[in-house]
């Protein structure tokens, strides 16, 4: 080839790529990347919330049911889905069709890990409400050799602490611990199947009123003032930065539903009640309801301080082989923001805020 048309097939080569590069330009523009993706995008034109038809979900129910939740949501359109226990909705997160979770401390911290830190707590829900209640025969953690505990689900967050509680009393093989639904417990209980359960409200209550279950142990009693996360909330971290006006609404929806909780009380329990009987299919008893009520306290504040022990915990009851690294956790600005806005003392991250 003579040098005129090597320069010329140059030339042609140099405007090809230049006309490609500038397209893929063009292509790369139109799609959103890392730094698009985090900005704040106004609110969102759906939320999806998960929860629990459990009495330990109590502000989601009333959020949702009483419409503290709409009433800050605005034109915000909220959809609601229920699940049996906290591994079912961790996959939920995950797989991106649940955008906030109302959640038990143990599948919290595994939803963390999980998502390789793109999960975020950003407020409590729920301290206590969970207990050992067995047949009434059985007055010692001794008297456990041989028998089957049920609790709602393979590694959640009453799974754990069983778990973890049989380990500290040399126990550990020597009790089967059999993960089923909340309902499939109860009636396994009152047949025989199982000679108790490390369950949460209202369970816990209804094998001892409705089945003649007697309480071994209060979870309580593990915990320093008898305060423990049984439920949180937990959203996505992508959702957090595209939508925090939407985060902060559905917040203040549920700082709402408990402060309305605590001033009427009896009307809570009813408008629970009726939520459970919709969701479930069942309503509760009156002395059911009035214990399952009484072992909780409704409270925006998810006691980080405890994390880094329930992390352990999970290790100590052979759910995962380390601790999770929980640093970056934590994000309570926008729940600070409300609380302090409400003259209410603002969240301790207890460090796990830190990245």
């Amino acid at each position: 080839m003579n040098r005129s048309g090597r320069f010329r097939l140059l030339a042609t080569t140099s405007v090809a790529l230049a006309l490609v590069a500038a397209l893929a330009g063009c292509s790369r523009a139109n799609e959103p990347g890392p730094a698009a993706a985090a900005r704040d995008q106004g609110a969102a034109a759906e939320v999806r919330v998960g929860f629990f038809p459990n009495v330990t979900h109590a502000p989601a129910l009333l959020g949702a049911r009483k419409g503290f939740f709409a009433n800050e949501l605005g034109s915000t359109k909220l959809t609601t889905q229920t699940f049996n226990a906290g591994p079912d909705e961790v996959n939920a997160l995950l797989g991106k069709s649940l955008d906030v979770a109302f959640i038990g401390s143990g599948p919290a911290i595994n939803a963390f890990t999980k998502s390789e830190g793109t999960i975020q707590l950003v407020a409590g829900a729920v301290s206590g409400g969970a207990q050992l209640v067995v047949k009434p025969d059985i007055t010692s953690p001794e008297q456990l050799k041989g028998k089957t505990i049920a609790t709602p689900q393979l590694g959640n967050t009453q799974d754990v602490a069983l778990k973890k509680w049989l380990s500290e009393k040399g126990l550990t093989g020597q009790v089967t611990v059999s993960a089923m639904e909340n309902a499939k417990s109860f009636d396994a209980f009152q047949k025989g199947e199982v000679q108790g359960g490390w369950l949460p409200e209202p369970w816990s209550s209804r094998l001892v009123q409705d089945a003649g279950a007697s309480v071994l142990l209060d979870e309580k009693s593990l915990w320093p003032g008898g305060r423990f996360p049984t439920t949180v909330v937990i959203v996505r971290s992508e959702f957090l930065q595209q939508h925090p006006q939407t985060v902060r609404a559905l917040l203040k929806g549920e700082l709402a539903a408990i402060d309305w909780a605590a001033a009427n009380q009896a009307e809570a329990k009813t408008v629970v009640n009726a939520a459970l009987k919709e969701l479930a299919g069942k309503a509760l008893s009156q002395p059911v309801l009035d214990r399952a009520f009484g072992g909780i306290e409704l409270t925006p504040d998810p006691d980080a301080a405890a994390f880094p022990q329930l992390a352990k915990d999970s290790v100590t009851a052979g759910v995962v082989k380390t601790a999770a690294e929980l640093k970056g956790f934590a994000d309570f600005r926008l729940i600070n923001e409300l609380l302090t806005a409400s003259g209410k003392p603002a969240l301790d991250a207890a460090g796990l805020d830190a990245k």
